[in-house]
């Protein structure tokens, strides 16, 4: 069983940076696969970002490629995505998510664990 906990949102101008930080419990941590994902108002979840249980694989939704980084801490049990280059578009709560197996994925099947989400929010 893992837990997640989102931290690092708000309100920031376009153009601006955030980082956003998923602090996870459980022992399990280290050899699982995490995720990003957002909703925005109105619309559906969405993929984000994904990193291998080792950190050595990335994958990223194309509208992000290039702004956003996801990493992890194995030591410390936590996740982060560094987004910069801000656009009001990216307005939307962020989730943090974790999958059962090592790899990474880009669909929210593939993830058993969900953090309570944090809130983004891009001024133009």
């Amino acid at each position: 069983q893992v837990q997640l906990v989102e931290s690092g949102g708000g309100l920031v101008q376009a153009g601006g940076s955030l980082r956003l930080s998923c602090a996870a419990s459980g022992r399990t941590f280290s050899s699982v696969g995490m995720g990003w994902f957002r909703q925005a108002p109105g619309k559906e979840r969405e993929f984000v970002a994904t990193v291998s249980w080792s950190g050595g694989s990335t994958y990223y939704a194309d509208s992000v490629k290039g702004r956003f980084t996801i990493s992890r801490d194995n030591a410390k049990n936590t996740v982060h995505l560094q987004m910069n280059s801000l656009k009001p578009e990216d307005t939307a709560v962020y989730y943090c998510a974790g999958r059962r197996y090592r790899g990474t994925a880009d669909m929210e099947g593939y993830y058993d664990y969900w953090g309570q989400g944090t809130q983004v929010t891009v001024s133009s």
